[in-house]
């Protein structure tokens, strides 16, 4: 059976960190958030499998390649042109993406499957499946129920007492909701809707094929099921993505490397005294990381490979990745450490280097020699308190 992976998005909500890895290839503790799709792809039949690529392609392709190790087939639809010798991405929009391949040779030819490129998630497509075929849908969307006051940061979805769609709202007033439950971002598609897609034109599945759907009254249904959907839409999602995991709240997503205490996981060849430090489970240090003596780290909190954590620091609650270097004493609570950024919970980020704080972190491949003197921590960098506060 066949699939598609939009993956051409930039993923402003969730920079800095897509600044140099495109949406789909976010590490969930080392591991892309893709893989994790197709792996469920291949798990209910779907072998098959169409990604539409634009920014950043390359890191995509260079990852998945044709699919073979994986066990299933993939190929790539590139989205943009070649200015001045540089791939420059331009995105058609998830349904332009969907009508781009169809154009270039009738793929879709049976009812397949579209997801998002940016969620963890857990669930039953072939009963999704079997309910969209027994209702002689069209296009099927697949929901969540929410809690009332979170609707407003999801498009609502409207139906009636046999599932009919009836009508969207994006990210109503939570005193305006007609609704709770929200549309998850995964799809199911006879070919025959691909017909109302213009060739050519940049077009989006939710706020221009939906509609068109339901004004026609076409046969188009959304499916409450209830699934682990843990979503990468901003920098916060990310932060709470790697927390859950941590914490055991994630089905079929395991913690990598080895428990050497309990609840505390490494890759292998950390250097780290055991004695000298306080580690407080969950806790994932990643493979070739130094732990100096005097360190700190409360879970949940993880550590990528390849970083040093100087004598005094303190690292509580937060995410810090690959090649990180902190400094001595340095005190990071709910904070997200990616290259020369540092981010709060509430996606406020603040550039270290800009700021002349690369003393404070920077890439832990830069030689010691080369590293500026230390000076005392501002409080207002690397604490608890929010930043730009």
């Amino acid at each position: 059976m066949k699939a598609m992976i939009l993956a051409a998005g930039k993923g402003t909500r969730v920079r800095p960190i897509t600044y140099t890895i495109p949406k789909p290839m976010i590490p969930i503790l080392q591991k892309p958030v893709m893989e994790f799709l197709v792996e469920l792809l291949r798990k209910h039949g779907f072998d098959q499998i169409m990604v539409n690529v634009s920014h950043l392609a390359k890191e995509i392709e260079d990852y998945f390649r044709d699919g073979q190790r994986f066990g299933v087939q993939i190929a790539y639809s590139f989205e943009g042109r070649i200015q001045d010798g540089e791939l420059v991405g331009e995105a058609l929009g998830s349904a332009g993406g969907m009508r781009r391949i169809q154009d270039f040779s009738p793929f879709f030819d049976d009812t397949f499957v579209v997801l998002c490129g940016d969620a963890l998630i857990d669930l039953d497509l072939t009963a999704a499946l079997k309910w969209h075929r027994e209702k002689g849908s069209i296009a099927t969307v697949i929901m969540r129920s929410v809690p009332k006051e979170e609707v407003s940061s999801y498009g609502v979805v409207v139906t009636d007492q046999d599932g009919r769609i009836k009508a969207f709202q994006e990210k109503p007033p939570v005193e305006e909701a007609l609704s709770t439950t929200i549309n998850t971002g995964i799809y199911l598609f006879e070919p025959e809707v691909l017909d109302y897609i213009p060739s050519k034109t940049e077009f989006d599945i939710g706020s221009q094929l939906f509609p068109m759907l339901v004004e026609m009254s076409a046969p188009f249904y959304g499916l409450v099921m209830d699934f682990e959907w843990v979503d990468i839409g901003k920098v916060p999602d990310y932060w709470q993505a790697i927390c859950s995991v941590l914490m055991g709240e994630v089905p079929n997503v395991e913690i990598p490397g080895h428990e050497v205490a309990p609840g505390i996981y490494t890759g292998i060849n950390v250097s780290v005294n055991w004695d000298k430090v306080d580690i407080q489970g969950p806790v994932y240090i990643g493979g070739m990381t130094r732990i100096d003596d005097g360190v700190t780290i409360i879970g949940p909190s993880m550590i990528g490979p390849n970083c040093r954590i100087c004598e005094g620091a303190t690292v509580e609650h937060s995410v810090i990745f690959d090649y990180s270097r902190l400094g001595p004493d340095v005190r990071l609570i709910d904070k997200l450490v990616f290259g020369r950024y540092c981010v709060d919970k509430t996606g406020t980020t603040i550039d270290v280097r800009a700021a002349a704080l690369d003393w404070l972190i920077t890439d832990n491949r830069q030689d010691d020699s080369g590293i500026a003197p230390q000076y005392p921590v501002p409080d207002w960098v690397l604490t608890d308190q929010p930043l730009g506060n």
